[in-house]
């Protein structure tokens, strides 16, 4: 009977340890909370150069060329996106790298504008300036300007019915730095055949209404009679 009582307490004794550890909070207890991740900085952009001539490339053919796009490492980063935009044609590609580099086979002769998104394994990223440069070509004299950046109204920005009058505003850049003029053309259809002025300024002050969507581009020129043509913006007045 006694040898009963104590197998009884021994075993109590044990169960109640048991349960004592399996309950104490640990590392991965439900008192532990997901980590935080910390966001990754903005990669500082290297080469191509901002509004250069880019005549470093490899795989040269009459078309095309390889350049290999550069940007310093940002801090908390995992990967990389590189977008590519041919200002030409207004598309984007996309490309991803694990270091700060990305080779991609691009047009020659062609204008590109570029950036860089810093990613790691939390939700937030960060994106780096955009830079511009013209990928050469055949030996040339002298090259066409960037295509207007049209800055104010942004994109499909709806306004205020008591608004009559707007500045539009825009960025014009070029390689050989000889802007010259802009051509605005300005209207309530994608067709826009009529020039509301030739400016040297990069902004000019139009009349609207309410109840109209209006449509707007620009025309650089440069001193050698080379010219660019902007995206297409709109914007409303309620």
């Amino acid at each position: 009977m006694k040898k009963s009582i104590t197998y009884i307490i021994w075993s109590l004794a044990f169960c109640l340890f048991n349960l004592n550890c399996s309950s104490s909070g640990g590392d991965d207890g439900p008192d532990s909370g997901p980590t935080e991740v910390d966001p990754p900085s903005s990669a500082v952009l290297a080469f191509p150069e901002q509004n250069s001539e880019c005549t470093t490339g490899s795989n040269l053919t009459s078309t095309e060329s390889t350049i290999t796009f550069d940007w310093n490492d940002s801090n908390n980063t995992d990967s990389y996106e590189l977008f590519v935009k041919n200002l030409d044609n207004q598309t984007t590609e996309r490309f991803t790298s694990n270091i700060s580099e990305r080779s991609v086979t691009i047009l020659r002769s062609t204008p590109y504008s570029w950036y860089v998104v810093s990613k790691n394994s939390g939700t937030e990223t960060s994106q780096s300036a955009t830079w511009k440069f013209y990928n050469a070509g055949e030996a040339t004299s002298s090259y066409a300007p960037f295509p207007a950046d049209l800055v104010s109204p942004a994109l499909s920005e709806t306004l205020s019915a008591s608004i009559t009058s707007i500045s539009l505003e825009w960025k014009g850049e070029d390689v050989d730095n000889d802007i010259k003029e802009y051509d605005l053309f300005f209207g309530t259809t994608t067709n826009l055949n009529t020039k509301e002025t030739t400016t040297t300024n990069m902004n000019h002050t139009v009349t609207v209404s309410s109840g109209n969507t209006y449509y707007w581009k620009i025309i650089t020129k440069d001193n050698q009679n080379n010219t660019s043509e902007s995206q297409i913006f709109q914007f409303s007045i309620e």
